[in-house]
């Protein structure tokens, strides 16, 4: 297990700039306002080749005067349980407040190294006027500004040296990414919780309590899944909050970077057109998709007719017709058992390659039952198909005239190949180019050297022979004259 390190500290400190620098990346909102952050985030980061794992938590406060605030509470006290090294981040401007004693007499407790970082500290003055932190009954601080990346090295330095050696880490093969995407308060996070098996995001009844996109990783039966819970996605003429755009801008990168989508419904109010657009958002993005119709419990018994509902969703997402649905119920576990055996069949179809010789006999079969339409008076002709891709599986067939291939029978021959291939739950991408018949005599191609070669040595010889006969012809004519 590599080293766990927790990030903690009251609101507004730049714990999660602080995480942004150590991890090098964007993973954690950033904004002047404080609680930002309200769930933990896990990364995995490198210092001088020492591996550990950074934990980025929400703002301290032993009070509740935020709505969130017990919640985020329990959270933080989780990070630092879970934690081997706490770094404490203070804000050097604004001074020592009563909630960093308060933080600071939980962490003396908590029997584990800790760091005290004075973020925000920009210059020397500033440094004079630190002495009040002693107060804490620290022995050492560490003066940095998070933003700017100065005294970061310092503390790094110092807390990798805690590390205990390295053992080689044993990744799982084939980590299935699954994305639950839905709009605000469907229950995203309830759901992963309970696939969790113990709280991990923060869940309220208030719409959008989730803002960043929040990553963890579930084991089960020898397989990995690492799951994205989303910010919930509204209409764009709603959304007015910078802090939200950001959200729904990486929950849509959480969309681009999983293999299966979990696209959330919310039975109680039915199927809407903000759940197809995300279901098109995920489509658009060629991830495989399962549509979970939440809150079926909430449902009395006059309305539990599933098999309307179902035709409900399939006739509003026909562009999504291969993709399964199921009821369940977050908050009771309704069903949420199978979820994951689901998202294991999908993604074995969505990371599937068909054999070149059935693909070809399956797109021959399906031109010779129905043939194509005529283009400008000729037959359109198919010479040869191969998949080039999975993830999802991708087609690319070789054709006489790629533009003259209607839509309808586009369609047609992807049913073909979802149906013979047996891929009814996976998205299946099929591509048309021309076949030109000319060779690729560029330094990529393996084989063109070999091409090249022989047909300079060609070109040389010519050319020496018609040099000689240039000569011979001209050694003819001075012994005529």
């Amino acid at each position: 297990m590599k080293p766990v390190v927790a990030l903690v500290g009251r609101p507004n400190v730049g714990k999660s700039t602080l995480f942004n620098r150590i991890t090098r990346s964007r993973n954690a909102l950033v904004d002047d306002f404080p609680g930002v952050t309200r769930d933990r985030h896990y990364v995995d980061a490198v210092w001088e080749e020492r591996h550990f794992t950074l934990v980025d938590t929400g703002g301290f406060l032993m009070s509740d005067d935020d709505y969130f605030a017990a919640e985020i509470r329990e959270h933080v006290e989780m990070a630092i349980q879970e934690a081997d090294i706490i770094a404490l981040v203070l804000d050097g401007r604004a001074g020592l407040s009563p909630f960093d004693r308060d933080i600071a007499g939980i962490l003396r407790r908590a029997s584990k190294p800790v760091f005290f970082l004075v973020n925000k500290v920009e210059n020397h003055n500033q440094r004079e006027d630190l002495l009040e932190f002693y107060s804490l009954g620290m022995e050492k601080f560490y003066p940095m500004s998070a933003e700017h990346g100065i005294g970061v090295q310092r503390f790094l330095d110092d807390m990798v040296a805690l590390f205990p050696d390295e053992e080689p880490e044993v990744k799982p093969e084939n980590e299935i990414c699954i994305a639950v995407a839905g709009r605000p308060n469907v229950g995203k996070s309830s759901l992963i919780n309970k696939l969790f098996g113990k709280p991990r995001v923060v869940v309220s009844e208030i719409a959008g309590t989730t803002r960043d996109a929040v990553e963890l990783s579930i084991d089960r039966n020898g397989k990995r899944f690492r799951l994205i819970d989303t910010a919930g996605i509204r209409r764009k003429g709603k959304v007015k909050q910078k802090i939200e755009k950001f959200s729904i801008l990486k929950a849509l990168k959480g969309l681009d970077d999983c293999d299966v989508a979990l696209i959330l419904v919310d039975a109680d109010e039915g199927v809407t057109d903000q759940d197809i657009t995300i279901a098109g958002y995920a489509q658009d993005r060629g991830c495989g998709a399962l549509f979970l119709i939440n809150k079926w419990d909430l449902l009395d018994e006059d309305r539990k007719d599933q098999k309307r509902f179902m035709e409900d969703l399939r006739m509003k997402s026909k562009f999504l017709s291969f993709a399964p649905a199921m009821t369940i119920s977050a908050l009771t576990g309704l069903r949420t058992h199978k979820i994951l055996a689901m998202v294991e069949k999908i993604y074995a179809e969505y990371a599937y390659r068909i054999n070149t010789g059935l693909l070809n006999r399956i797109i021959d079969d399906a031109v010779y039952r129905t043939e194509p339409p005529m283009h400008k008076g000729k037959r359109l002709k198919f010479y040869y198909a191969t998949q080039v891709a999975v993830k999802p599986p991708t087609i690319v067939c070789f054709v006489n005239y790629p533009e003259a291939v209607h839509f309808s029978y586009h369609r047609y021959l992807i049913n073909q190949v979802r149906e013979m291939a047996e891929l009814e739950q996976t998205p299946i991408r099929l591509l048309f180019r021309a076949k030109t018949g000319k060779i690729d005599f560029s330094e990529k191609n393996p084989l063109s050297a070999r091409i090249v070669e022989k047909k300079e040595k060609k070109t040389t010889r010519r050319k020496k022979e018609r040099k000689e006969q240039s000569q011979r012809k001209r050694s003819r004519d001075g012994k005529k004259s």
